[in-house]
């Protein structure tokens, strides 16, 4: 079906691009295990829906404030999560690291929900419903249901698929690291998510008349 290799290449180029998710996603695989990175990964399937459902038939109708508005809360709560990782870089260690695989329900409620309000947040997922995501598959609609169910299964398992790829190799890695080198990688992700959290306020509001 062209409609699932569509989806399928869209869905892979969007689950390897660098951005805020894959950021926590590789953040998260590091300084808590793979578990709760993947449980991080999977907040698309959380938040998505609703992403949808606004994008084609909300979305237009809004003023150009109202993703403005959106864009600055989701960009400021990415640069807070950058200060946050530096923070705790300082003090991270191996053996935390090692010692979270056991972790509790409430570590991964928080590693789900910190995921989920963090692509919630973030503008990206609207622009592309909005743009690319959503058009397709109104046109796959026109041909018949089954052709937009593939072009979503297509999507959401090469997005989340390769996200849980990457949570998988980081943590992996993790075992040959040093204490050292663990804090440095944490602190360069945690600077990592301050830029990318002012580029994204920068792309607010310098490009908010053409989100919407």
């Amino acid at each position: 079906m062209p409609y699932l290799f569509l989806g399928a290449s869209l869905g892979l180029s969007a689950g390897l691009s660098p951005g805020p998710l894959m950021t926590l996603v590789i953040t998260t695989s590091l300084r808590d295990g793979f578990w709760q990175g993947l449980r991080v990964a999977i907040a698309p399937f959380l938040t998505d829906l609703p992403i949808i459902l606004v994008s084609l038939f909300v979305l237009k109708l809004l003023p150009n404030w109202s993703l403005t508005l959106l864009g600055v809360a989701g960009s400021l709560y990415v640069v807070y999560l950058g200060w946050e990782t530096i923070r705790a870089a300082r003090h991270a260690s191996l053996e935390q690291l090692r010692a979270s695989e056991q972790s509790s329900d409430n570590l991964s409620r928080q590693s789900l929900s910190r995921g989920a309000l963090v692509n919630l947040l973030n503008p990206h997922p609207y622009i592309f419903w909005a743009t690319v995501g959503g058009p397709t598959l109104l046109a796959a609609l026109d041909q018949g249901a089954a052709y937009a169910a593939a072009f979503l299964v297509g999507f959401y398992a090469l997005l989340v698929g390769s996200k849980i790829g990457i949570a998988a190799l980081i943590h992996s890695q993790s075992r040959t690291l040093s204490t050292a080198w663990y804090q440095r990688i944490l602190a360069a992700l945690g600077i990592l998510l301050i830029a990318l959290g002012i580029w994204l306020l920068y792309q607010v509001l310098t490009g908010a008349t053409q989100l919407t």
